[in-house]
C-alpha cells in the first residue's frame, strides 16, 4: 500500500528575510565578526546583496582567505546569543502557515543555515509547530541549486508546489526543482532584483500566497 503523505502536497519556505525579519541580528554578527578581526565591516548593502549565501561565501568576498575561519569563528558566536535582539516573524506569517495547514500542505523551511541552527532559530521564534520540516544547508550544493528544497522535500515524502522565498537565489533553487516560485519584497532582496529573476508572484506581503496556491493540488481543500 503506498503511503498517502507521498500524495501531499508541500509549500517550501525560506526561512531569513522570508518568515522572518532577521536582518538587523544577521548584520550586527557581520560588524561583530569583522570587529573582532580587526577589519573593518563593509556597507550593509553590500553585505546585503550577499546574504542567502553561505557565510564563508560572503566572508570572502571582503578578506583573504586566510581571515575567513576566523570571520566565521566570530560571526557564528556572536549570532546565537543575539538572534533574538529584533528578529521577529514578519506580520500574517503565523495566520498563513495556519491556513496552509488547514488546507492539508506540508510545510518545510529550506535555508542555508546549518540544519541544527535553524531549527533553534525556528523554535525561537515560535515557529516549529507551524511547520513540517526544517532543512539547513549542509555539506552540500547551497542555493540557487535545488538540493536543500529537495531534501526536505525528500523527508517529507511530499510533492512540492511554490517555493517562496525573498532573494533570487530562493527564486532561481525554486525553478530549478521546478516549484512555482513566489518572491517576497520585504527581506533582502528589492523589487527591482527579485524582478530580475521573473518569479511566477512577486509581493510585498505574505497573504496573497493563500490565493496563489488556490487549486493547485487536487484533493487540497479550501
Amino acid at each position: 500500500m503506498s503511503d498517502r503523505r507521498e500524495e501531499r502536497p508541500a509549500i517550501v519556505f525560506d526561512l531569513d528575510g522570508t518568515l522572518v525579519d532577521s536582518l538587523p541580528d544577521i548584520l550586527a554578527s557581520f560588524v561583530h565578526a569583522f570587529s573582532t578581526c580587526g577589519l573593518a565591516a563593509p556597507s550593509q548593502r553590500e553585505l546585503r546583496d550577499l546574504i542567502g549565501l553561505p557565510l564563508e561565501g560572503i566572508f570572502a568576498e571582503f578578506a583573504r582567505s586566510d581571515a575567513v575561519p576566523a570571520l566565521c569563528a566570530a560571526y557564528r558566536e556572536h549570532y546565537p546569543r543575539h538572534f533574538t535582539n529584533h528578529s521577529r516573524p514578519f506580520p500574517g506569517v503565523v495566520r498563513v502557515l495556519e491556513v496552509l495547514r488547514r488546507r492539508g500542505y506540508l510545510l518545510a523551511v529550506a535555508t542555508t543555515k546549518r540544519t541544527a541552527m535553524a531549527e533553534r532559530f525556528v523554535a525561537a521564534m515560535g515557529l516549529t509547530d507551524h511547520l513540517d520540516h526544517v532543512q539547513g544547508t549542509d555539506g552540500f550544493p547551497h542555493k540557487p541549486a535545488p538540493d536543500v528544497i529537495l531534501r526536505a522535500l525528500g523527508a517529507l515524502r511530499a510533492r512540492g508546489t511554490w517555493m517562496v522565498g525573498d532573494t533570487v537565489h530562493d527564486v532561481e533553487a525554486g525553478k530549478a526543482a521546478r516549484l512555482s516560485t513566489y518572491a517576497l519584497t520585504w527581506g533582502t532582496h528589492d523589487a527591482e532584483r527579485l524582478r530580475e529573476a521573473k518569479p511566477d508572484r512577486l509581493c510585498d506581503a505574505i497573504e496573497p500566497l493563500l490565493d496563489a496556491v488556490r487549486g493547485d493540488a487536487e484533493g487540497v481543500t479550501g
